[in-house]
């Protein structure tokens, strides 16, 4: 994560740009203008550019030819895929070095403060400039949010999915995934003017990309994206800039609006190219039926001459979205494939989930949802027998898994080609197709001679993939199966699911991908896992109603307003009486809230000294200790719904 600050007239205005690896160009001629309020995906098959582009426009990298314009003062943040990160601090002190220009401010304001207090001479010139100069910081300082940053820190950790326990606990003993919103959140909080983001929701869950797209809506400066998930740029952006055969083209509108229009310029493209090799075999018949008369000598010359002026007509790649794929026929399964009866899994005294209970019948393709670190890949590993478990797991009748999992892509073939891992697999009329899925897949033409032991960690992902889409199943479980992928491979992939006449289980965070794929999702949370019925969009849509009817059954259970109450605020002059009940039913809910927080800070405190003996040798084997850790942990969450509740209704109460 990085933040530069540059000078010049524009906000930021690319012109002319050209970027050239070796002799071939990535892009050349390339112009566009990046204004207050835009919200730009930036798109394009792998390798055109995309994170190239973020790169210049950090001023990480320089272009060949052409100018990178950014207007003075303007901040500019950038989020890489790749970044080297800091291992020396808590995850609090180091989300804290996003204020730095706050604490520098705040020692200079303590420094003139101290010599302030420390000066006699009230009357002189320099006293009265040091008065306006303290003056004029301190308000700055007080409009930067020098004294709740506090406050913005935490509810951007929670709403990247952080507990308030994770705030003191250093950043090493984080994965990469949580490290990357540790940076995210720490770009965020500094509010650059223009957001430069590559990939930022690779490592997110549902809840923390739907809080990133709120924060990203409600910012204030200009947001440009790179990201596969297509749900989340359809609900953040209002513009996209494809870049395409080394131009780019530029559309006032958003991602799904842009595709229609995409198709109808690649269809005017196609209808211009045809023209064009039209004219151009036209040309070269009449250059060679005429080559050898003197009379037609003038004639030929213009013709030639005509020949090599011509520009051909580049037309955009072929969207192999529309290739279908379809798994071989195996055998049908019983109609249960999987049983689930009062599973559980703990590593040491960490419970991961316990007493899950469920069963997936033939044909069901189903979603395992949840915050990172909740088990759902957890429980897939134990489906797969690949580590042990408590309760009871049956896999049915003739079942025959397909199994995707990022570390899937270790047992292929280093030795072979790509095209040579795919013909080997291929049967039948598919071994026809292989190129085209290939290309689907973002290998095409010359790249699907490459060497399995020259492919990054994604590529080998990729064609893991496509290597499992021909193999013969009745039953798919997919652990994140579009991380690695881009737009059109995904809807390839979905369609391929979507025709697939067996059961599937697909662990995933995107929504697009599980929109009209899933019939049932199962959310991992808290040690549980709970059963939805419906799609993706139909279990979001009922947590939130499930977040206000907790709400409403909290303020029921604690009784702290009833509706005389709310039917006395509602009136717009209040008698001395009316007044005096108001006054006393707000003191009350003052010491309810107070109350809660008191209860939530004792609660909270028992809950570290049991996760301390837990720790301990002792407290491993403590089945007791365990027990008390659970209802601890139920106990926080009813006080901390009923804090809510309460604190939204004196809020009500004292509008």
């Amino acid at each position: 994560m990085h933040v530069f600050r540059n000078g010049s007239e524009f906000m930021i205005s690319v012109n002319k740009l050209k970027v050239e690896f070796g002799a071939t160009p990535l892009f050349e001629d390339v112009s566009f203008v990046i204004n207050k309020k835009d919200r730009i995906a930036l798109v394009g098959k792998n390798g055109a550019g995309k994170s190239t582009m973020l790169k210049l426009l950090s001023g990480q990298m320089h272009p060949t030819e052409g100018t990178i314009s950014v207007q003075r003062d303007i901040t500019i943040g950038y989020l890489p895929q790749i970044m080297v990160l800091s291992d020396t601090r808590t995850v609090m002190a180091e989300v804290e070095m996003a204020y730095k220009h706050i604490f520098d401010l705040q020692d200079s304001l303590a420094r003139m403060n101290k010599e302030l207090s420390a000066r006699v001479d009230y009357d002189s010139e320099s006293y009265h400039e040091l008065i306006d100069r303290f003056t004029h910081d301190n308000e700055r300082f007080l409009m930067m949010g020098g004294t709740n940053y506090k406050a913005e820190i935490e509810r951007t950790l929670v709403g990247l999915g952080f507990n308030h326990s994770d705030f003191e606990r250093p950043t090493s003993e984080f994965s990469g995934g949580w490290r990357m919103r540790i940076e995210l959140a720490k770009l965020l909080l500094q509010h650059p003017d223009v957001l430069l983001l590559d990939e930022p929701t690779n490592h997110l869950d549902i809840e923390s990309i739907q809080w990133l797209e709120n924060f990203l809506k409600n910012s204030q400066g200009a947001v440009i994206l790179v990201s596969h998930d297509r749900a989340f740029i359809n609900n953040v952006t209002n513009r996209t800039i494809e870049i395409s055969c080394g131009r780019i083209y530029d559309y006032k509108v958003a991602y799904d609006e842009f595709v229609k229009l995409r198709k109808e310029r690649r269809e005017q493209q196609l209808r211009a190219y045809e023209n064009q090799q039209k004219e151009i075999k036209d040309t070269e018949e009449f250059i060679e039926r005429f080559r050898y008369k003197a009379t037609k000598a003038v004639q030929v010359q213009s013709r030639i001459k005509q020949l090599q002026k011509i520009v051909p007509i580049v037309i955009d790649e072929e969207d192999t979205s529309t290739l279908r794929l379809k798994f071989p026929t195996a055998v049908q399964s019983g109609s249960y494939p999987l049983i689930c009866e009062d599973v559980s899994k703990s590593y040491g005294n960490h419970l991961v989930f316990h007493n899950v209970t469920f069963t997936i019948r033939r044909g069901e393709k189903v979603a395992f949802v949840g915050k990172n670190g909740e088990g759902k890949s957890t429980l897939v590993k134990c489906i797969m027998g690949q580590i042990p478990y408590g309760g009871k797991l049956v896999l049915g009748h003739n079942v025959q898994i397909g199994y995707f999992a990022q570390n899937q892509a270790q047992l292929l073939d280093e030795n072979l080609t790509i095209f040579d891992t795919i013909d080997q697999v291929a049967k039948g009329e598919i071994r026809l197709k292989i190129r085209d899925i290939l290309g689907a897949f973002m290998f095409g033409g010359e790249t699907s001679e490459k060497k399995v032991k020259v492919l990054s960690g994604g590529e080998r992902s990729r064609l893991a993939m496509i290597k499992l889409l021909l193999e013969p199943v009745n039953f798919l479980i997919l652990d994140e199966p579009t991380n690695h992928l881009d737009m059109r491979s995904k809807d390839v992939l979905k369609e391929a699911i979507r025709d697939f006449d067996g059961t599937a289980i697909i662990v995933s965070h995107d929504r697009e991908f599980l929109d009209g794929l899933v019939t049932k999702v199962y959310e991992f949370g808290g040690g549980a896992v709970k059963e939805h019925l419906g799609g993706i969009y139909d279990f979001l849509q009922k947590k939130s109603i499930d977040n206000l009817s907790q709400l409403q059954s909290a303020s029921q259970v604690f009784n702290v307003v009833d509706k005389e109450t709310q039917e006395v605020c509602s009136e717009n002059k209040l008698s001395y009486e009316a007044q005096k009940e108001l006054n006393k039913r707000i003191r009350k809910l003052e010491k309810a809230v107070a109350e809660y927080e008191s209860q939530i800070n004792s609660l909270e405190k028992e809950l570290k000294e049991i996760e301390e003996q837990m720790a301990s040798p002792e407290g491993v084997s403590d089945v007791l200790l365990y027990d008390r850790y659970e209802q601890l942990r139920q106990q926080v969450k009813q006080a901390e719904d009923a804090w809510e509740a309460t604190s939204l209704q004196l809020e009500e109460l004292m509008k």
